[in-house]
């Protein structure tokens, strides 16, 4: 799991806010409890080298604690507000259409935390290849950025929509 460690504000819907406040305070409450509780029970079960339960209940532990650790991480750089204007400026919160220069597939993705997606669409951050180099362009831009291959490409701003979930 990549640690953030700057300070980059992540945007969200009030509505994601709440669901993620609603998991962390599950982990940290009733859910690590359950788990805390799953290995005292395999625990008990004897020798630890060959008991399997132990070992994934303590795997389930540490995978628990992980997702809190990030959870408090994102609740606390989370910039919760409405989506922004629909004024065709890309910024996050904005549902974006694009295409590569010289060719007519168009492609979509929320600009925002990953966190932000789900199986409807997909998540690019403000603080990727493509995401910082369309940061701040309108729709009908072309902007170039450096894949991570470092090629150069070419997009063009179809569309910049307020996102809604």
């Amino acid at each position: 799991m990549t640690q953030h460690t700057g300070s980059e504000k992540i945007w969200l819907t009030q509505a994601k806010y709440d669901e993620l406040k609603a998991e962390l305070e599950h982990l940290q409450g009733p859910g690590r409890a359950a788990i805390v509780q799953r290995v005292s029970d395999a625990r008990d079960e004897g020798d630890l080298k060959e008991n399997g339960g132990y070992h994934a209940a303590r795997e389930e532990l540490g995978k628990c604690d992980g997702r809190i650790v990030q959870l408090k991480d994102i609740l606390t750089r989370a910039e919760v507000g409405e989506t922004p204007p629909d004024d065709g400026v890309v910024e996050p919160g904005m549902k974006v259409t694009y295409r590569f220069a010289g060719d007519d597939d168009e492609e979509t993705f929320l600009l925002g935390a990953r966190e932000m997606g789900g199986e409807d669409i997909e998540v690019f951050s403000p603080q990727s290849p493509l995401g910082s180099a369309i940061m701040g362009a309108t729709v009908g831009d072309t902007v170039e950025y450096e894949a991570p291959n470092g090629k150069t490409l070419k997009v063009e701003i179809v569309n910049a929509v307020p996102y809604s979930d």
